[in-house]
């Protein structure tokens, strides 16, 4: 008869397993350092391509582009019918750079979904379970919270802005002519700024959820984050006029209020489990 007692059971990774307990079994092999760097570049090369085809179609319908991308001009043009305004380009390579914004404001938004998911998919492997019931919820929320943001810029942000440069150009007797790249580069940098602004309160709320920041802390300085939200805004809107520049604030201090919440309940809730 053998002295020798059996091993207990054991996964493949050497960690003891309970009698009954099902052995976990990993998503995925193991991957050297040469094999992630591979895995990282295909995930590039689909972002990108994803990206070139979304370029290439805003390129073939450029007309249909910019007829979208003139809304928020065309918008404010009726409310000032005495007052003469042109765009224009004031040299023979401006043409180029105003094509270039078209495609890259189009491209840009269009490929966001697909960047997300070919992230998620390359990150997936190193997370465990309670990491990828976050990381779903997170991309869709990253996504909504962009679109909203853009959506805002768009509709709401940019032509106001137009209307109040129109106001005091109209009140000094000024003639509008605006050059073509300043108008869609002031538009990228509405469009794709209050959308990357509008992130803001998802970062607050993962930081909570990974213990980095406790929702006390968020509520003790809530008027210290205000008063840094009316800053950025100030710095951010091309106008001086304060109308814009809350327009530009409140958005956010209604999401950082509404991440106070959520981050109320992740709390309230791992309180309860722990």
């Amino acid at each position: 008869m053998s002295d020798t007692l059996p091993n207990p059971p054991s996964d493949d990774e050497g960690h003891l397993v309970t009698e009954g307990e099902p052995v976990p079994t990993p998503r995925e092999k193991p991957m050297g350092f040469l094999d992630h760097l591979e895995e990282l570049r295909w995930t590039l090369i689909k972002c990108a391509i994803v990206f070139a085809i979304f370029v290439t179609a805003i390129a073939y319908r450029l007309d249909d582009a910019s007829t979208l991308l003139n809304w928020p001009l065309e918008k404010v043009r009726p409310e000032f019918p005495h007052m003469k305004m042109e765009i224009v380009t004031n040299s023979p390579m401006s043409v180029f750079t105003v094509i270039i914004d078209i495609c890259l404001i189009g491209g840009i938004v269009l490929s966001l979904p697909f960047w997300i998911y070919f992230l998620g998919r390359f990150i997936s492997p190193a997370l465990n379970d309670k990491e990828l019931r976050v990381i779903v919820p997170t991309g869709l929320s990253a996504f909504a919270l962009f679109l909203g943001g853009a959506g805002f810029g768009y509709y709401l942000l940019t032509p106001n802005t137009i209307r109040v440069a129109f106001e005091l150009n109209e009140m000094l007797g000024y003639t509008v002519m605006w050059t073509a790249d300043k108008y869609y580069s002031l538009l990228m940098w509405m469009v794709l700024g209050m959308g990357a602004a509008f992130e803001f309160p998802l970062l607050v709320v993962l930081a909570v959820y990974m213990g980095l920041i406790e929702v006390a802390t968020l509520r003790k300085y809530r008027r210290h984050a205000i008063v840094v939200m009316f800053i950025i805004a100030a710095v951010v809107t091309p106008t001086p006029d304060p109308f814009n520049q809350c327009l530009f604030a409140l958005p956010l201090i209604v999401l950082y209020e509404i991440a106070i919440l959520v981050a109320s309940r992740i709390t309230a809730r791992r309180n309860v489990r722990g």
